[in-house]
């Protein structure tokens, strides 16, 4: 990791152990996504590095990809903006397979994903 981006990655580094010990607080993510979706990422504070995930709930997060953001809005940026893209497609994609009942969101999991494919 380019040392310029080494402070971004200690936040996002020191972040996941909090979250795995306490829960996917929403104080812990950034909206970056559209309203009706669930695109959040890593770090909270300013900075250039970014990790776009999932916040489904307090108890389940998604990972996604991320990378450095050098443009005023990730839509700028055709990487960053693929990587929200996938996101959503993805979390689209989950929620019609929760609707078809095919997949169910547990307390800590997700039940029924592992005989799905989910292509984005």
């Amino acid at each position: 990791m380019n040392a310029t981006y080494n402070h971004d990655y200690q936040r996002i580094i020191t972040t996941l152990p909090a979250i795995l010990r306490i829960g996917a607080l929403e104080r812990f993510f950034r909206p970056e996504g559209g309203m009706n979706d669930s695109v959040q990422a890593l770090p909270i504070e300013s900075g250039k590095l970014r990790l776009y995930c999932l916040r489904l709930s307090d108890l389940i997060v998604i990972l996604g990809n991320g990378g450095v953001k050098n443009t005023h809005t990730y839509e700028e940026d055709p990487k960053l903006y693929g990587y929200v893209l996938d996101l959503q497609r993805f979390e689209k994609i989950l929620k019609e397979n929760i609707a078809k009942g095919y997949v169910s969101i547990e307390e800590k999991e997700l039940s029924g994903i592992e005989d799905i494919t989910f292509e984005i």
